[in-house]
């Protein structure tokens, strides 16, 4: 076997391997094969299956007994920014709860930027996930709200991945806090037409102090018309129409999904979007955990991201949600690492990332531990060993 672009590799002697092809190995969905070996052919994954069965390649790595798992698929965070929040995330520790109306600090900081910080700053936490295992990042604007800084962001962001989402519509602009039509209306027109060139997605915040369901509708319906799929913050803070709005819509996903209602739920469960969980903001104000147990059990598609800000979740650990999410969630350990892996890219609509069958991306990171639930069982320990991104090693 050999590519056009180089050679091919087997990684041979892992302990266990997780493909997310539940046709394969164990017949769970996490598609478990022990003792496996994977074969990458250039950028992408050619062959999985049983380390004696391995064909001849040009190079063989040897994993030492580790566990491998598909690269985490991060479809939430807000990586464009500048500034820093820390005093109201002391004070917030300290008794204060959070509010939508923090993020007018880093939209103050964000504007006084320049175009270099921004870059800086986003590629700095792009690489510290990259070195705990994410592969495939989704990224938002938000912290602009006007035409050229919510350009800007979009444009910065275009330059380090695919999967990148306009939010202009992340709270009302302060300087349209007393006429909020008006800054819909700039949303939905002049500052949509100048940001759609670089975007994949467009999202909202619909929530109490942000935007309501009729707002929402208008943002994210205009968005589709310039050819952006919807995705929403949808239910963090209180009951409202976020869900089911996000649903009607067709959204790739429902993000947060604290407060929901059993018809919420239903409709979760009945449609395509996938309900993505954020347990970093839980833990970083103090809220009340999603119930991803009354999600799965109903049938929903789960996915778990960082949702990577400065203000409400500044961790950029999927392992770390992972573990939050099995302890204060009641996923199991598999469930959690298929929400970070192959539940991220379904947010994503993505079938090339999230799992290792023929075809995918080679994006796959070795864990120092012989299986993936020590991902859980270990909290707080840097476990990614190496990271492979399009078949090179990266980490």
């Amino acid at each position: 076997m050999s590519t056009a672009n180089g050679t091919t590799t087997v990684i041979t002697n892992i302990a266990s391997l997780v493909t997310n092809d539940p046709s394969l190995g164990d017949g769970s969905p996490l598609g478990l094969i022990q003792d496996a070996a994977v074969v990458i052919d250039g950028d992408r994954i050619a062959w999985t299956g049983d380390s004696r069965e391995a064909p001849a390649t040009d190079n063989r790595v040897d994993a030492g007994g580790r566990a491998v798992i598909p690269g985490f698929v991060d479809s939430h965070s807000h990586l464009v920014f500048a500034g820093d929040r820390t005093q109201e995330f002391n004070a917030r520790m300290s008794g204060r709860a959070y509010s939508a109306g923090g993020i007018r600090t880093t939209v103050a900081a964000t504007r006084a930027a320049s175009d270099e910080e921004l870059e800086r700053n986003l590629t700095h936490y792009l690489a510290e996930a990259l070195r705990q295992g994410t592969t495939t990042f989704e990224t938002k604007s938000g912290y602009g709200l006007t035409v050229e800084d919510e350009a800007r962001a979009l444009r910065i962001a275009s330059a380090h991945t695919d999967e990148v989402t306009y939010l202009g519509a992340h709270i009302v602009s302060p300087d349209f806090a007393d006429d909020p039509a008006a800054y819909v209306e700039l949303v939905t027109g002049e500052m949509l037409d100048a940001c759609a060139p670089y975007a994949r997605w467009v999202d909202v915040f619909c929530e109490k102090g942000a935007f309501d369901g009729d707002q929402a509708r208008a943002i994210l319906t205009a968005g589709k018309a310039k050819g952006l799929h919807p995705r929403v913050h949808a239910n963090q803070l209180s009951y409202g129409p976020g869900v089911q709005l996000a649903v009607e819509l067709d959204a790739a996903s429902a993000d947060h999904c604290t407060h929901l209602t059993d018809a919420d739920v239903d409709a979760l469960a009945s449609g395509d979007t996938v309900a993505t969980l954020l347990p970093g903001a839980e833990f970083s104000t103090r809220a009340e955990w999603p119930d991803a147990r009354r999600l799965l059990d109903a049938g929903a598609t789960v996915a778990l991201s960082t949702d990577c800000n400065p203000g409400s979740s500044f961790t950029s650990s999927l392992p770390f949600c992972i573990a939050l999410a099995v302890r204060d969630m009641r996923m199991t350990p598999d469930e959690a690492l298929w929400s970070a892996t192959a539940g991220g890219a379904r947010a994503l609509r993505r079938t090339d990332v999230g799992r290792l069958t023929p075809g995918a991306y080679a994006d796959l990171a070795f864990l120092d531990a012989p299986s993936h639930v020590h991902l859980a069982y270990r909290p707080g320990v840097p476990l990614v060993d190496q990271v492979w991104r399009r078949g090179v090693r990266v980490a």
